[in-house]
């Protein structure tokens, strides 16, 4: 056996022993990377006192930056929640859409809520703003929830500032505005075909049992909120981060080279810059225009932060992990086992994302392992590398089964048995990944 093919079998064995131990024994994928990168690189023969300093190596360079970018990022949710203005937009969204197109109108929310948010975050703002839309308009929570969760898995999958898909910019040294505007042209139509279509059909299909306990529970008091945010101040607050990171991307043709001008425009369209910015004008249009004084935003501030830590810690775990893979030099056998049966890079950065969305269940530890291993050999290899980032995001969305804590999420909300959840959630995720795969290559041959 040649030794490219033992190291694709050691990384086969680890993609397994990361299913086992997540799925089957149910331990959290933070310390189940950690034991499975320490037992990969000692049997890759890597030296075992190097072991631990190369998994650190990899877990510090990305949390560097990801640390803030996820900090900040959840502030501004948080800012968002307690104000009302994610209720805002997804009421004024559904009046302009009507009540026969409300699963495109929760759609178009997520989309728009789901940029400074994590899915988890997005998808618990949004579930009463469902169950309330479902009750009003006697419509099914499948069909309003699937366009719900489609459109927040596709801004956290393909879109910065998602941390993730920042991650992959970096990593790619992909332009950040090309990238978002790659990632709109591609993620739209994706959004509505696994969303809204989708959902029309399988509706038809699967059907929920009448009691749901957790829709009982979140519609029961739900009431008018009174002074909620104006739909305007609400949507610039949450769209002021992607404008200033679009402007950063403009700086050279807005400002000569090395000015002061193009070096401020550079700092705002910064990341985590334009995220800081914008949650400082959240403070004014979701804090204090709302009546909340400083005691209790700098609360807001405290609240929110503590459950950032474990996703931290998890992302940080999956860049260790693929350290250990390209210091194993496992990466390398990949890339050129791939190399010597041609497969395109764009298929090849998809295809990492996606067998490491499956071992993890993971679509942010899928996105930075994946993009880790793959932009080495991206240099000069004639793609796009916005391209790249919206092919391995793609890949890091498909699959979603009971490793996967938005599975859970979407069966316990939904009121759905293991085996609908499988038919619709999953299902829902598997055609977000190939249908953005494919229009991603439809772009590259266009460009």
């Amino acid at each position: 056996m040649t030794d490219n093919a033992m190291l694709l079998l050691l990384a086969l064995a680890s993609v397994g022993g990361l299913i086992l131990l997540i799925a089957r024994f149910n331990l959290n994928p933070f310390l189940a990377l950690i034991l499975v990168s320490l037992l990969l690189g000692a049997s890759a023969g890597m030296p075992l006192d190097k072991l631990l300093e190369t998994f650190e190596a990899g877990v510090g360079k990305t949390l560097g930056h990801i640390a803030l970018v996820v900090g900040i990022g959840t502030m501004l949710g948080k800012m968002m929640a307690e104000s009302g203005g994610a209720e805002r937009i997804a009421r004024t969204m559904i009046s302009w859409f009507g009540p026969e197109r409300v699963h495109w109108a929760m759609m178009c929310a997520a989309l728009a809520i789901g940029l400074p948010v994590f899915f988890e975050v997005g998808f618990v703002l949004l579930m009463p703003i469902v169950f309330t839309v479902a009750k009003r308009t006697g419509t099914s929570i499948l069909k309003i929830g699937l366009p719900m969760v489609a459109g927040l898995s596709v801004v956290h999958g393909l879109v910065p500032p998602h941390p993730a898909a920042l991650l992959a910019v970096t990593a790619y040294h992909a332009d950040i505005g090309l990238t978002i505007l790659f990632a709109l042209i591609v993620g739209l139509p994706t959004a509505a075909i696994a969303g809204p279509i989708f959902a029309t059909l399988i509706d038809r299909h699967v059907v929920l049992t009448a009691a749901n306990p957790m829709a009982d529970a979140l519609t029961e008091d739900v009431q008018e909120k009174a002074g909620l945010p104006g739909f305007g101040i609400t949507l610039a607050t949450i769209l002021s981060p992607v404008a200033l990171m679009l402007l950063g991307s403009a700086a050279d043709a807005l400002a000569p080279a090395g000015s002061g001008l193009n070096q401020a425009l550079r700092l705002a369209g910064h990341p985590v810059t334009a995220l800081l910015i914008g949650l400082l004008l959240s403070f004014v249009t979701f804090g204090s225009a709302r009546g909340f004084d400083r005691v209790t935003i700098g609360r807001f501030m405290e609240e929110c932060l503590a459950p950032t830590a474990m996703v931290t810690l998890v992302v940080g775990a999956g860049a260790g992990f693929g350290r250990i893979l390209m210091e194993s030099g496992i990466s390398a056998a990949v890339v050129e086992s791939a190399q010597y049966i041609q497969v395109p890079l764009l298929l090849l950065a998809w295809s990492v994302a996606a067998m490491m969305r499956i071992a993890t269940g993971s679509a942010t530890v899928a996105m930075s392992t994946a993009a880790g291993i793959v932009a080495p050999y991206a240099l000069g290899g004639g793609v796009s590398p916005e391209l790249l980032v919206l092919a391995t995001g793609a890949g890091s969305l498909i699959l979603s089964h009971v490793n996967d804590g938005g599975f859970w999420l979407v069966k316990t909300y939904f009121g759905l048995s293991v085996a609908q959840t499988f038919k619709t959630w999953t299902v829902c995720e598997t055609l977000i990944s190939v249908i953005a795969l494919l229009l991603t290559m439809a772009l590259a041959a266009l460009l």
